[in-house]
């Protein structure tokens, strides 16, 4: 109950603040097109960007996981009452009943989002699910870009979160896709998982948030 009202809570501010921000999409002709004749794809963030994308969870139709935990359960609250759709489970707990739950949600018409590093990191680190996902469903993956002219930073937070401030300036560029993969490829294969990892850190070193430390990209996660 204390988790739901917190969410409750968190939803109301958030809402107020994102009411203010002012927001420029750049999509792929190719996701347009989706979104238009309603093929699911995927589309992939670090958990860092998480609180800069909540409010596009209507706009693209949106069904994802949350932890079982409490900081899940609150996050769970506020995405349903965001728009979103969502699949209880995670990479340590309930993990393969989440991800069977979300399948089932994007064949009911939804797209699917995955923080590809979460819930738990280490930031910046791919975790398998995600390709898993894009294997079982044929769907592409497309990962996001985001530029954000003026924001709080929770610097003490493992994945380095920051919430874009009141008037903020946002650009939200989702790029790729990468294509989903064939039944012959494994998600957990190094080489599949390093060319995804590499794009999303390409793209994250090319973002720009004010007080947020540059991204490297590892050679070793190379395509």
């Amino acid at each position: 109950m204390k988790q739901t009202v917190i969410g409750v809570v968190a939803w109301l501010i958030y809402r107020l603040l994102s009411f203010t921000w002012r927001i420029t999409w750049q999509e792929p002709p190719c996701m347009r097109e989706a979104l238009e004749r309603r093929r699911p794809f995927i589309v992939a963030h670090w958990h860092g960007d998480e609180l800069a994308l909540l409010h596009v969870v209507k706009r693209y139709r949106l069904a994802t996981l949350t932890s079982p935990s409490k900081d899940g359960r609150i996050m769970g609250t506020l995405l349903r009452l965001l728009g979103a759709r969502v699949s209880v489970g995670s990479s340590s707990r309930g993990g393969a009943a989440g991800l069977k739950g979300l399948i089932r949600l994007v064949r009911a018409g939804h797209n699917c989002s995955f923080a590809v590093d979460g819930p738990r990191g280490p930031i910046y680190k791919l975790k398998p699910g995600v390709l898993e996902a894009s294997r079982l469903l044929d769907c592409p993956i497309y990962y996001a870009s985001i530029t954000c002219d003026r924001a709080y930073h929770l610097h003490h937070s493992w994945n380095r979160a920051f919430l874009p401030k009141p008037f903020a300036r946002l650009t939200i560029e989702w790029r790729g896709p990468m294509q989903a993969l064939t039944r012959a490829e494994d998600p957990r294969d190094p080489l599949v998982m390093g060319r995804l990892e590499h794009l999303m850190l390409q793209a994250k070193r090319e973002a720009r948030v004010p007080g947020q430390q540059a991204v490297p990209v590892p050679e070793h996660t190379a395509p």
